[in-house]
């Protein structure tokens, strides 16, 4: 119905232009005839198998397993949307083959680490999103004396929500962070 009342939409628009002597997308062309008047005809056949899907496959599938891998689909694509979200993937061009095999190698890695960190949380129910950001605002203090003999480091007090999402990613940060 989404398709139906966008293309409609679109059509009423074009009809708008064509009375004022504007142009019109060329797709849209062919809805009108010489009048600028919708042919229905056309219209209701563009519009016949709105809503259908076909799915097809070059192996003999069942289609019960042929449907599943289509939704399957959908993992797919929120992968794509953690990449640009939580990741913050930005368009980048390289032409060298081996920096678009670096680019792609980076951007497996980054999602295999969201994918173990949303592993990791699971039992304490926070997203990675929210860890991420909970984790940014943790920082360790450095100090050396002047001769470079004794040196000592500390972790600011974390707030119990960071030791939860340290311990859930791996007990032993926080034996470190001590």
């Amino acid at each position: 119905m989404d398709l139906r009342d966008a293309r409609r939409e679109e059509i009423v628009q074009a009809q708008q232009l064509l009375r004022a002597g504007k142009a019109i997308k060329t797709g849209l062309a062919r809805y009108f005839d010489k009048n600028g008047q919708v042919l229905g005809r056309t219209l209701d056949q563009v519009e016949e198998f709105d809503g259908y899907s076909c799915i097809f496959s070059t192996q003999p599938l069942p289609k019960d397993q042929l449907v599943r891998l289509y939704f399957d689909k959908d993992l797919v694509e929120k992968a794509f949307r953690a990449l640009k979200g939580v990741v913050k993937l930005q368009p980048i061009r390289h032409w060298l083959s081996q920096r678009v095999i670096a680019h792609v190698f980076i951007c497996y890695l980054a999602y295999l680490l969201l994918a173990l960190l949303k592993y990791r949380l699971k039992p304490t129910g926070i997203s990675p999103e929210e860890a991420l950001d909970e984790l940014s605002t943790m920082y360790k203090v450095y100090l050396q004396d002047s001769k470079q003999v004794h040196r000592l480091s500390r972790v600011v007090t974390l707030t119990r929500r960071q030791e939860t999402i340290l311990k859930a990613i791996n007990p032993a940060l926080l034996k470190a962070q001590n």
